[in-house]
């Protein structure tokens, strides 16, 4: 059985300008955003919510990664939840540049 849990596909979060996904683990339930500005710096233009949807949908297994490595890491925002960085995610894709842009 996993440790993280990744339930639902990902929305687009109007007020936060962000993806928005959820992971959870045991008990806790907590709340991923990855916001516009890095998926611009990652697709190299400024996407709109559904393209940016659909890369982390492309791309579930590297954002997944993200998530758990800040988890492990004890790396919460103050409000429990998980805002990825661009680092996070070259972190997660790693050398072989597993981040694909369709």
């Amino acid at each position: 059985m996993p440790i993280f849990v990744f339930p639902d596909d990902p929305i687009w979060n109007e007020e936060a300008d962000a993806v928005e996904f959820v992971v959870e683990i045991g008990e806790y339930q907590g709340r991923v955003f990855v916001t516009r500005r890095v998926m611009q710096g990652l697709v190299g233009h400024r996407p709109l919510p559904d393209e940016a949807v659909q890369q982390v949908c492309m791309n579930r297994q590297v954002f997944d990664r993200a998530v758990e490595n800040r988890i492990l890491d004890r790396a919460l925002d103050p409000d429990a939840n998980i805002h990825l960085t661009a680092r996070d995610i070259a972190r997660a894709a790693g050398r072989s540049g597993e981040f694909s842009q369709g």
